[in-house]
């Protein structure tokens, strides 16, 4: 019996979808829509840049913090561990150039290690990834909500609060779509660019007409700590690691190609350089705007000589140079800490990207559960948003949003993929040559130079992660080392369950065909209208026999049942198991096989009647005996479990319709449309 037609466009069998997520997310994208959610270059920068963008907001800072500790003195050092940092960036823009042009399916480092340095190292690069994609949203919050502390300092008390809204709100966005993500994320990116250079212009501008702009921490000093050499040279190294954090963000264009249009490539190559660039002009441009002002901010706020530590937060380095630049009270001010606000937060939005992406690749390649390959409604991977998002919010939560604390445990996982995925781009080149030997000299000139651009960034990342180790090591990156190898036992893990799935289920000759009989069982509790459009279901199968079954706990209910049977003459006949111990599945299972051992290995069909519900309390007042029954029957080989869904009154809530009544049922003269809805199958 067919269900009922109806006039809606949408799919009639396709699940309900409740008012609150459509109006969140909106509606299902078709399928044939997806190329109209792939990324131009203008919408893409915002997309995949906003993590690298807004490093430069935090970047700087984080460099001078570390160079206070050695006294005032030390920020002299800051120009030279600057350039250090502007020169790696380079190297690394260059390098992940290469990277793009040869592997552009979407996998960036994981694919290049995994291809050309083996499956361990690949899963090493794909859990430094995930790990520094989850701390890329906590760093890039909890630095947004710092500026937003700055300009108001009474929210201070809801950092926390703040923190978590706005991973929630992101989420909901990025469910959307990554177009209408990249729409909402565009403005505030590029006004972030605008606003930020204007900055830097007019404080240069001031400077070299001799009047340079003022911090309000210029006057401030520090109690410097006496330093051996050793200490001296590693708060150097430190300093630079801490500056380093301008490069995070740079891989997740390799790993978003597949979302950029035609030509993929060449749109994703012009992104990076524009990315880089402009990164790298913000970085330098603050920093020296910084030093010029005389910015000083300590780890520590209330080691500043002359700052009332119990007034309030100390402002952010942007604060303070947009304050000395513009002044405290002006319209740009609050611009500029409003759009750095918004791009620090937005930043978040590269890992709400690459995170999926990535999800998605190492689901296809089964290191990850298959669902992190599946799309949702908006034609996203929402899955791996869903967990990025419940992930990020534990961190903040646990960490307390602190910018200082979690700024420890970043960039380790960047620095690994990036030192892994180097070394890996220097064994495809040298592969390339060798297969080149015979091929035109230009296309030898071409991997020659990629070989020697990707051997300097090799070179220079792992000297970075080395130091990057060092010196964080301690302050709580020792969290990072741990999570990595626990995370790529864990894929390995998924991996090799899948494998032996796979075995376990590979077609072979071994199988084989034509069981002999094919048995109907209809499970019976009461007489009632579920049972009755489970008999109907299953008599319109034409099973070779149909039996209902009736397991039998007591003796009370026997007489009575077995009355309403013959009064309203139920077309098959009712068999009563008995079950002293009072179970259900162990009796009707025993029956099962006396039927077999006495009529041969017959194939049997378990119909069990089940209630759909609308209200969320009602889920666990019905189906818990028929879920219990369902799952032990399916350990049973041969037994095929039919759940028959009972739409009751309150699922019009959800469905917006009813089972319908059985024929001849006539409520009131009136008989209601017919439609029984789904019927689910598991079989073993």
């Amino acid at each position: 019996m067919s269900p009922a037609v109806t006039s809606d466009s949408r799919d009639p069998n396709a699940a309900p979808s409740p008012a609150v997520k459509r109006m969140l997310i909106g509606e299902p994208l078709d399928t044939e829509k997806l190329d109209g959610q792939l990324l131009p270059k203008k919408r893409a920068l915002p997309i995949f840049a906003s993590d690298a963008l807004s490093s430069v907001a935090y970047a700087p800072q984080e460099l001078l913090m570390i160079l206070l500790l050695g006294g005032t003195a030390f920020m002299a050092f800051a120009p030279p561990v600057a350039a250090a940092v502007v020169v790696l960036l380079v190297v690394v823009v260059l390098s992940y150039r290469q990277l793009i042009k040869a592997y552009p399916s979407g996998g960036g480092d994981y694919e290049v290690a995994r291809t050309n340095l083996g499956e361990k190292a690949g899963v090493v690069v794909a859990s430094a990834l995930l790990v520094d994609y989850v701390l890329t949203v906590a760093v890039s919050v909890s630095s947004g909500v710092d500026n937003i502390i700055s300009a108001l300092p009474a929210l201070d008390p809801w950092r926390v609060e703040l923190a978590v809204g706005f991973v929630i709100l992101l989420v909901i966005v990025n469910l959307r779509g990554v177009r209408e993500a990249s729409q909402a994320f565009a403005i505030p990116t590029y006004v972030f660019i605008g606003s930020v250079a204007l900055m830097i212009v007019t404080g240069l501008f001031r400077w070299a007409m001799g009047d340079a702009p003022v911090a309000s921490s210029a006057d401030f000093t520090v109690e410097a700590e006496s330093l051996s050499q050793v200490a001296f040279i590693l708060l150097l190294l430190r300093a630079f690691s801490s500056g380093c954090s301008a490069l995070t963000g740079v891989e997740a264009v390799s790993n978003g190609v597949p979302a950029f249009r035609t030509p993929k490539i060449k749109n994703a190559q012009t992104t990076l350089v524009l990315m880089g660039g402009i990164a790298i002009a913000l970085f330098a441009g603050l920093t020296a705007l910084a030093l010029i002002a005389g910015v000083h901010y300590a780890e520590n706020p209330c080691k500043l000589i002359g700052f009332d530590c119990e007034a309030g937060p100390q402002p952010s380095l942007m604060a303070q140079v947009a304050a000395a630049t513009f002044g405290g009270d002006s319209i740009f001010f609050f611009v500029i800490q409003a759009a750095t606000a918004c791009v620090l937060l937005l930043a978040a939005n590269t890992a709400f990207n690459g995170f999926p992406l990535l999800g998605s690749v190492l689901a296809r390649d089964s290191y990850a559960p298959k669902a992190l390959n599946s799309r949702g409604d908006r034609l996203v991977f929402s899955n791996g948003m869903l967990i990025l998002g419940g992930a990020a919010i534990a961190i903040l939560v646990v960490f307390q949003a602190n910018l200082t604390t979690l700024i420890q445990l970043y960039i380790i996982g960047v620095f690994v993929s990036f030192s892994l995925g180097q070394i890996g781009m220097v064994r495809h080149w040298r592969r390339e040559l060798r297969l080149l030997k015979t091929r035109p000299a230009a296309a030898r000139r071409e991997a020659t130079a990629g070989l020697v651009i990707n051997s300097i960034g090799a070179a220079f990342t792992v000297a970075v992660l080395a130091i990057v180790t060092i010196t964080k090591f301690t302050h709580g990156a020792w969290l990072v080392f741990l999570a990595m190898p626990v995370l790529a036992f864990l894929m390995i893990g998924v991996n090799r369950y899948y494998r032996d799935v796979e075995h376990e289920i590979e077609m072979d000759d071994s199988v084989k065909f034509g069981s002999s009989g094919d048995l109907a069982i209809i499970l019976v509790g009461k007489l009632q209208k579920p049972v009755a459009k489970a008999i109907d279901y299953a008599l319109a199968a034409k099973h070779e026999k149909t039996l209902a079954v009736h397991v039998a706990v007591t003796t009370d209910d026997i007489a009575e049942l077995k009355a309403d049977w013959e009064y309203h003459r139920m077309p098959v006949p009712l068999v009563v198991v008995d079950s002293p111990y009072r179970h259900y599945a162990g009796p009707l299972i025993g029956f099962i096989e006396k039927y077999r051992e006495k009529h041969g290995p017959s194939v049997v069909t378990v119909y069990l009647p089940q209630y759909i519900v609308g209200h969320w309390w009602e889920t666990p007042l019905h189906n818990r005996r028929a879920r219990r029954i369902a799952q032990q029957l399916m350990m049973v080989h041969g037994v095929t479990v039919t759940l028959v869904p009972w739409l009751l009154d309150s699922s019009e809530i959800v469905y917006g319709r009813r089972s319908r009544p059985l024929p001849g049922d006539d409520r009131g003269g009136r008989v209601e449309q017919r439609h029984y809805g789904l019927v689910e199958h598991s079989e073993n």
